[in-house]
């Protein structure tokens, strides 16, 4: 059985139906619970508990990768940091939105492009 929004085999037993759709675990997440990258409350959580405790948040290794490519390029889009870092592009919207909550990435728009960059 296929997922069908992603496409990707999923074990019989593990599917999830949603609106008439078969769907995987991670795109009926998706679905049910879809990114906020701008989000002011997650922004105030964060930099909340930044101060109350004092000491740095550990972030992912992925994380911590894009946030290499980032600085090495000055900017890239999301379709490229996906290909190279071999994620789908769901997980590197979760993984941004995490580092935008802390203030470490941002996005603007390029010679008509969406670009993700540092803070």
């Amino acid at each position: 059985m296929k997922c069908d929004r992603c496409k990707e085999n999923i074990k019989l037993g593990e599917e999830m139906n949603l609106h008439g759709q078969t769907l995987c675990e991670d795109c009926y997440m998706d679905i049910l619970s879809p990114v906020k990258a701008c989000d002011p409350w997650a922004v105030h959580c964060a930099k909340s508990c930044l101060k109350k405790d004092g000491s740095n948040i550990e972030i992912t290794q992925t994380q911590s990768k894009i946030l290499q490519i980032l600085k090495e390029t000055g900017g890239e889009e999301p379709e490229i940091i996906s290909e190279t870092l071999q994620i789908k592009p769901s997980d590197l919207q979760r993984e941004f939105a995490t580092l935008r909550h802390l203030e470490k990435v941002r996005a603007e728009i390029r010679e008509g492009k969406k670009i993700l960059r540092l803070w």
